[in-house]
């Protein structure tokens, strides 16, 4: 089940901010809504085609809907690119600190799990990890933390 994202709680940022990058990271992220929107129509249209019998249509459709899809990734991705190095950035945080602010939950453990791995090869004995309190999710439960306590 998937819900409309849109602004629940603060801002994405664990700082002060120029309203440029908060709007360039809504901006990415709502990009990103768009083309989930568009891959679930083309999904939802297939479904009918085939159901009605005409298979070229349903697969053209279907393969509309990827390509919808894989955009959507992209520009989540960029999303999730922009708001770490915002949050990440030399003097906002310790070198033994991570910030997941803005992130989507897969992203954070991608991100986090590199991390780890950096942390370890380098010989760090402790991260601190930085996490949203959940008011930019559905319900404003939090998402990341119990993740990361895994």
């Amino acid at each position: 089940m998937s819900f409309p994202v849109t602004q629940l709680g603060g801002r994405p940022f664990n700082h002060d901010q120029s309203g440029g990058a908060e709007a360039e990271y809504d901006r990415l992220r709502g990009l990103a809504r768009q083309e989930h929107g568009k891959k679930s129509s083309c999904m939802d249209k297939a479904h009918h085609a085939y159901e009605r019998g005409d298979g070229a249509a349903a697969h053209e459709l279907s393969e509309e809907g990827n390509r919808h899809g894989a955009m959507m990734d992209q520009y989540n991705k960029q999303a999730s690119d922009f708001i770490f190095r915002e949050n990440n950035a030399v003097g906002r945080v310790d070198s033994d600190t991570i910030d997941l602010h803005g992130q989507f939950v897969e992203e954070a453990e991608d991100i986090l799990e590199q991390r780890i791995k950096y942390a370890q090869s380098t010989g760090q004995t402790h991260l601190h990890v930085i996490v949203g309190k959940g008011n930019h999710s559905y319900n404003h439960i939090q998402k990341i933390k119990p993740r990361v306590e895994q």
